[in-house]
């Protein structure tokens, strides 16, 4: 028996969801051939004449990955199997089910890859063969297996049940009352990628490591660094995400014309002289890495520029992104060419884009020393009279000193 897992954790705000995935391909091999069997990828036998491929690997040199995702929603747990993996194995998309077999699976394309799916409101959980749900004092865990059907070949069967366990695991979440409302620190967006929901979210830091987000209406001097990420949160691995255009306005509304407005980001290029865009090894909260950062890259992108503020009140900045999912395998480059950008209406027009927004950023009014003007009016007034009585003594006492002489001269 071989087992394949995987944990994942998603954090919004203060709720954190845990997505955690068994899969089991008990007894299924590979019909690879044992002189271009791959190490890691494929299990020669003892003998060296057969073998089979590892676990998460299928093909006759067991060199296709089974894709498997599970997205652990609010109102339901959905799991997504590369239908390639059900094809080698020549098992239907009928014969695909729950483990009640009402629950059976469909066929989705996402990006142009098609998957076997099976999505199980929470309602359904125990009606389609849920497992008991495991609750300790912190999580509750639902726990699902996606099936096939034996395969009968007259009165024989050659081939497996093809078994694959998932679990979703979700905290129990406390409502507490505050006396005053808590700012969000990120915001976020659910947009519709084919039929998949996929949320991206916005979030604003201090620090160029990414570690201390703003826990309230962010505030900024002149030219101190704001450093934004835009990342896909759910489901993190299905997609790469490209930021084609971000803007400034001085109020919520994107689209506003009246009020100033200032683009940071377009086409996916710098089109603001400050903005620097930041290629790191990206530490996601369940733990793993990705290389990413730069614009199309993976999941995440992060960019910087300085703070500035409109020449006109208020002196609060909402930021506008614009954001485009590219599928895996979909065939297209996320990447954006920035040698020569063309300016475009900022606009919806791709299928799989869609607006995130943050705001207030407020930028901080240094506090100037106030000056009264009827002081300094007073202060310089004195000053001149002071300077003309001082001329006028000196005139006095330059003619005083004249006569003085006159009258000692002798006659």
């Amino acid at each position: 028996m071989h087992q394949w897992e995987f944990t994942m954790f998603y954090l919004s705000g203060s709720v954190v969801l845990a997505v955690c995935f068994l899969c089991n391909f008990e007894n299924v091999t590979g019909k690879c051939i044992p002189s271009k069997c791959t190490p890691n990828t494929c299990i020669l036998s003892d003998d060296q004449q057969s073998c089979k491929c590892a676990a998460g690997y299928f093909g006759d040199q067991c060199d296709q990955v089974v894709t498997i995702k599970v997205v652990c929603g609010k109102d339901s747990i959905a799991v997504f199997v590369i239908e390639d993996f059900f094809k080698y194995y020549n098992v239907d998309l009928e014969s695909v089910h729950l483990s009640n077999p009402e629950c059976r699976a469909k066929k989705e394309v996402i990006g142009d890859v098609a998957f076997y799916t099976v999505r199980t409101p929470k309602d359904k959980y125990d009606d389609c063969g849920g497992q008991p749900v495991e609750k300790n004092i912190t999580h509750v865990t639902y726990s699902l297996r996606m099936m096939s059907d034996q395969q009968v070949y007259a009165n024989i069967v050659r081939d497996p049940v093809i078994t694959i366990d998932y679990k979703c695991i979700y905290p129990f979440i406390h409502m507490v009352s505050v006396s005053s409302p808590v700012l969000p620190v990120a915001s976020e967006t659910v947009l519709m990628m084919d039929h998949l929901d996929a949320a991206v979210e916005i979030t604003v830091y201090r620090d160029e490591g990414y570690v201390e987000v703003f826990g309230g209406i962010p505030t900024v001097h002149y030219r101190d660094r704001v450093f934004v990420q835009v990342s896909v949160t759910r489901p993190r691995d299905f997609f790469n995400l490209r930021v084609d255009e971000c803007w400034v306005t001085q109020t919520p509304d994107p689209n506003t014309t009246l009020s100033l407005s200032h683009t940071l980001l377009l086409n996916g290029c710098a089109d603001d002289e400050t903005i620097l865009f930041i290629a790191k090894s990206i530490t996601h909260r369940n733990g793993t890495m990705e290389q990413g950062g730069q614009n199309g890259v993976g999941s995440t992108v992060r960019f910087s520029f300085e703070m500035f503020r409109f020449i006109i009140e208020p002196y609060e900045l909402f930021l506008h992104c614009i954001v485009h999912l590219c599928a895996h395998g979909h065939g297209e480059s996320c990447v954006p060419e920035c040698k020569s950008v063309v300016k475009r209406e900022a606009t919806l027009k791709e299928a799989f884009e869609g607006l995130v927004s943050y705001g207030p950023i407020r930028f901080k009014v240094t506090e100037q020393p106030k000056i009264n003007v009827i002081f300094t009016l007073l202060v310089s007034m004195a000053f001149v009279w002071m300077l003309a009585l001082f001329l006028i003594l000196l005139i006095y006492i330059a003619k005083a000193g004249s006569k003085r002489m006159t009258t000692n001269t002798p006659t």
